[in-house]
């Protein structure tokens, strides 16, 4: 997978997940501190790297955790990013970097493992390597708000995904494509999205998010719905024996008669 050049492994870890920081971390901590000193070797080099490895274990350890909280911030800070979009109009006032990481991010949403930036400047040919199970997506972003994207553009895009043997390449602007640019794409792998299409998709998965999230609210008043709402102990499923619900079943507190809580049966 290609990098930027010079990119150093704390940079790397920025970009990745903040838990990977901190399984490397306790990982490095555990074998340089009990692993490694119970290996066994005559060879003078090697017994000084097995002595010195526990005094290095929790530096080296602390140092490989520095990139968890940046990368947790940075991931927080792209999901509020997509969230505040609310047309075209705000996508088109983004600078070009900007542009990207939103784009990054939608597809983010659907799924895909995505590697940002992986050239230097604004038109290095591949802005986004997405990744689904076995399948490799190469996208190209053009932040281009009063011109149309002409076929050029797009031919050459076809030649970076045949190259890179990419199953299929996705090409994005916050404007629009000529008509030749949408006819040469016909029978090429090659998805062509533009301003609207776009909002379409912040759109989608900005919802996408908020059914997951009342998915959530739904089960958690599920599980409270068995707890008393009095003190908090466990229901147990009763059936009234007198008075005017006689014969009704309902979730009576497991404490009673110290906690008369009850909540209404509705299976």
């Amino acid at each position: 997978m290609t990098r930027r050049k010079n990119e150093t492994i704390l940079n790397i870890l920025c970009e990745l997940p903040w838990w990977i920081s901190v399984i490397l971390s306790i990982s490095t901590y555990i074998v340089l501190k009990y692993i490694v000193p119970l290996f066994k070797t005559k060879d003078m080099v090697f017994q000084g790297i097995i002595h010195a490895a526990p005094n290095i274990a929790f530096m080296l350890a602390l140092f490989l955790i520095i990139p968890a909280p940046v990368s947790a911030l940075n991931s927080w800070r792209k999901r509020q990013l997509l969230e505040k979009q609310k047309s075209i109009d705000t996508v088109r006032s983004l600078n070009w970097n900007t542009f990207e990481t939103l784009v990054g991010e939608a597809y983010r949403r659907k799924g895909y493992s995505v590697t940002e930036n992986m050239e230097n400047g604004p038109d290095g040919g591949i802005d986004l390597h997405l990744r689904k199970n076995d399948e490799l997506v190469l996208v190209q972003c053009k932040h281009w708000k009063a011109y149309k994207v002409d076929v050029k553009v797009v031919r050459e895009f076809y030649g970076v995904i045949i190259a890179n043997n990419a199953s299929r390449g996705i090409l994005i602007t916050s404007g629009t494509f000529t008509q030749p640019a949408k006819d040469f794409i016909n029978d090429k792998p090659i998805e062509l999205i533009e301003g609207k299409e776009l909002e379409s998709l912040i759109s989608e998965v900005q919802k996408s998010k908020n059914i997951k999230n009342n998915r959530v609210l739904i089960q958690r008043e599920k599980i409270l719905s068995f707890t008393c709402p009095k003190c908090g102990s466990k229901m147990n499923l009763k059936t009234a024996k007198t008075g005017p619900t006689s014969g009704q079943r309902f979730w009576g507190c497991s404490r009673f008669p110290d906690c008369r809580g009850s909540r209404r049966y509705e299976g």
